[in-house]
């Protein structure tokens, strides 16, 4: 069976900002690169992957390449693998943002974009397209073990994929930061084994 870790990255600069972040391209805070380099310890001795895929944002990238080079693997970077493109609200304060683009009372539909953005709808396809890559890369090449490392939004739409659950699913799966998932794939079943795990990082740098 193939196994795919699915992270998200360490800590940003937006976190402290408290400001939409999205396709905003903050870099890690110095306590997002040491949860990264805990990450990599972890993953480089219980979980070493043959390849790690990564979000070009500057926060998964630079918590991919920790990774990469204390595992030693490849590392591919693929623009798909973004965060939800929000728009008009990227890097825009959350309070100056519920002044300005309140959300519905109802929510957002699924096929409705943010001004300048995507909808669900698009990132759900943008994710079930380069999942579907990835996984035939990874059977093409016989990988035993691939990573990928991106977003909150974006990994959440990359389990919804997985379990196929409908585009309509209000599920979401929270993921803290270098928060891991795994799952165990093969052409019948596609197991979860843990959600969200952050067992690397002591208490003081949960997030």
């Amino acid at each position: 069976m193939l196994e795919l870790l699915l992270i998200r990255h360490g800590q940003s600069e937006a976190d402290l900002l408290n400001v939409h972040e999205g396709r905003a391209d903050f870099p890690l805070t110095g306590l997002g690169r040491r949860q990264a380099g805990l990450l990599a310890e972890f993953i480089t001795e219980h979980y070493p992957p043959d390849i790690i895929w990564a979000s070009t944002l500057k926060r998964a990238y630079e918590t991919a390449v920790i990774t990469a080079d204390r595992a030693g693997c490849g590392l591919k970077t693929d623009e798909r693998l973004m965060e939800f493109n929000n728009g008009v609200l990227a890097g825009m304060s959350r309070e100056e943002a519920g002044i300005r683009y309140p959300e519905p009372p109802e929510g957002r539909k699924p096929h409705v974009r943010i001004e300048k953005g995507e909808s669900m709808l698009e990132m759900r396809f943008r994710a079930e397209t380069v999942l579907s890559e990835l996984l035939d890369d990874a059977e093409q090449k016989g990988y035993k073990r691939i990573a990928v490392v991106s977003h909150g939004g974006l990994i959440s739409m990359l389990i919804l994929a997985l379990l196929g659950l409908p585009n309509t699913s209000t599920r979401l799966f929270a993921t803290g930061d270098t928060g891991v998932h795994l799952f165990k794939l093969d052409h019948k079943r596609r197991v979860a084994m843990f959600l969200n795990s952050q067992r690397h990082l002591p208490d003081e740098f949960l997030r």
